[in-house]
């Protein structure tokens, strides 16, 4: 077994289990999508969504193929799940597109500004300058009334990350996963232009959906 099979035979052995609440995240993301769409004018235009670190879709594929989407762009960093990401949305109800590439590099580039922008359990890979970056980045490459949804780990105001509650919370944490303390990310959020909310809170109190919004 090659290396990304071994290290997506974990990742899957996760999501299985269901030990990060990953149904639970889609579900809430679901909400968070359809309530955006109800509410915008019935004259506006499908919106073009942008999924950074979209992974295999195993779990997301059946929410993005009822939405009224325009179009969908998966980009992650590991090129080998994207075909398995393609084959989860199939058939695909709205043109798709799929990228090899880093969502701080996205953030960073140039290009039309895009309705909705999700990333999930990926953005807690950067660091905390990194993240401010990306919030940065993100808030212009997002339409005026455009919506981010950032699912992911995060950690309660003034929590460490001892050996011993990130076995609590999620058990492949590495030395490279560093979650953002929740208050201070919504600091910096509302500092490069977002508004905040919390969307959904798992039972862990570590798995949470963000929802960010223009401000």
């Amino acid at each position: 077994m090659d290396f990304f099979s071994q290290q997506w035979a974990t990742y899957r052995a996760v999501v299985s289990h269901d030990l990060m609440e990953h149904r639970a995240v889609a579900q809430a993301t679901a909400n968070a999508l359809e309530g955006w769409l109800a509410q915008r004018s019935a004259s506006a235009p499908p919106p073009e969504m942008v999924d950074l670190g979209c992974g295999d879709l195993a779990l997301l594929a059946p929410v993005l193929r009822r939405l009224p989407l325009g179009s969908y762009t998966g980009l992650d960093l590991t090129a080998a799940v994207l075909p398995l990401a393609e084959k989860a949305l199939s058939p695909m109800p709205y043109p798709c597109t799929w990228q090899e590439g880093n969502l701080l590099a996205w953030s960073q580039s140039e290009g039309p500004p895009v309705a909705i922008l999700h990333s999930a359990f990926a953005i807690h890979h950067l660091s905390d300058a990194e993240k401010t970056t990306f919030l940065r980045g993100a808030r212009q490459r997002i339409t005026a009334d455009g919506l981010l949804l950032w699912a992911d780990v995060f950690r309660e105001p003034g929590e460490g990350l001892t050996a011993e509650q990130q076995s609590q919370v999620i058990d492949h944490l590495s030395s490279f996963d560093i979650p953002a303390e929740q208050g201070a990310m919504e600091t910096l959020a509302a500092a490069e232009g977002w508004h905040w909310r919390w969307a959904w809170q798992g039972q862990h109190q570590a798995e949470a959906l963000a929802v960010l919004t223009p401000a």
